[in-house]
């Protein structure tokens, strides 16, 4: 007898559950995605049996195996304390939602979903991330300065780069840019959400960050370039897709820049492979220029509003977004800070701001 691979009236509950992530919370469709992995992963674990049937042996159980497949993560199986605490976590809110619904009620209680919160050590160490440190700049401008720019590809590949090095943009932002997003005037890129692929769609206006160098020459000559050698009207996108044709022997070949966006990020992270490859250099994703530009403001910012701003630059509503997430210090700094604390002490305004946001964030 062929085993259930789904169960009708737990398919009919998640739908409603699903519609309501989006609705009311916003969600994206890959959030909800991540939501509908956690909960089919319970489901598969007890034969796809209706919630109605619910009982808390099944959570204990549940979560004894998840902590087995935690243990068979070094081998290259099982699964990481990241996706063990996502996966109860997706859980727990769904069965406390679902205590409150019509015909579950009487089955399933708040304090039973409890039960899915996942066990602090693996918390723990989902939580804790040795986390890689965006480029120095010093290493960006020499890539930048080592790409290619005689054919047209290689100029917007340039121009990508560059981009990404004067705003932080988000590597889905800049693939949906058009030419009119880009003010040269006002020294400025505007992502509006309306038509920018931003994170949570939240509308960013970035003034270009003071790094110096050729991105910003860069960035301009390509602009001009769309506008006066290729006729791209202000709506026509940034960085257009290549055109692929057959050539003279019938291969497929670049054949010209075609006035459509790329379909997909895959393009930006190519280039910024080939380029760090080019120059000599370890790999860096384009998501790592964001850690480089927070440090470069704590080293440039003298107040608390100087910070402010450049954290709103980067598109942070929180200044201890920008503080916490990107503003790791480099390993060589860390030591030469380390040996310097014996000297005598400065007074630093934006230091005692943050701290004092810090402490105030724990309070909280």
């Amino acid at each position: 007898m062929t085993k259930p691979n789904h169960c009708p009236f737990n398919e009919r509950i998640k739908r409603r559950y699903f519609l309501r992530l989006k609705e009311t919370r916003g969600y994206s469709v890959a959030t909800v995605d991540g939501v509908a992995a956690a909960i089919s992963r319970f489901e598969s674990f007890t034969g796809y049996k209706d919630f109605k049937k619910f009982h808390l042996e099944q959570v204990r159980a549940f979560k004894r195996y998840l902590l087995e497949q935690a243990k068979a993560v070094r081998s290259g199986q099982g699964l990481s304390a990241a996706t063990i605490s996502s996966t109860l976590r997706s859980l727990k809110a769904f069965f406390e939602w679902l205590a409150d619904q019509p015909g579950y009620r009487s089955k399933i209680t708040y304090s039973d979903a409890e039960y899915f919160t996942p066990p602090a050590q693996q918390e723990r160490i989902a939580a804790g991330r040795i986390e890689r440190p965006g480029p120095e700049l010093d290493a960006l401008h020499k890539v930048l300065a080592a790409m290619p720019h005689e054919t047209q590809f290689q100029k917007r590949d340039r121009a990508v780069f560059a981009l990404i090095m004067l705003t932080g943009a988000r590597d889905k932002a800049l693939i949906s840019l058009r030419l009119k997003h880009l003010d040269l005037e006002g020294y400025r890129l505007i992502q509006d959400a309306r038509q920018v692929k931003t994170k949570r769609n939240k509308t960013i206006v970035t003034t270009f960050f003071p790094i110096g160098g050729e991105a910003l020459a860069i960035v301009t000559e390509w602009k001009s370039y769309l506008v006066h050698e290729m006729s791209f009207g202000p709506e026509a996108p940034l960085f257009p897709a290549t055109l692929v044709g057959l050539d003279a022997n019938g291969q497929f070949a670049p054949q010209g820049l075609e006035s459509k966006p790329w379909v997909n990020t895959a393009q930006v992270r190519k280039i910024f492979q080939e380029a760090f490859q080019r120059a000599g250099l370890a790999y860096h994703n384009p998501h790592s220029i964001r850690s480089t530009l927070a440090r470069l403001g704590e080293q440039l910012c003298q107040t608390p509003e100087d910070f402010k701003s450049w954290s709103q630059n980067l598109g942070h509503t929180g200044v201890l977004t920008t503080f916490t997430a990107y503003g790791n210090v480099a390993p060589g700094r860390q030591a030469e800070i380390i040996k310097n604390l014996g000297q005598a002490p400065q007074e630093d305004p934006l230091a005692t701001k943050i701290a004092q946001l810090l402490r105030d964030h724990k309070v909280a």
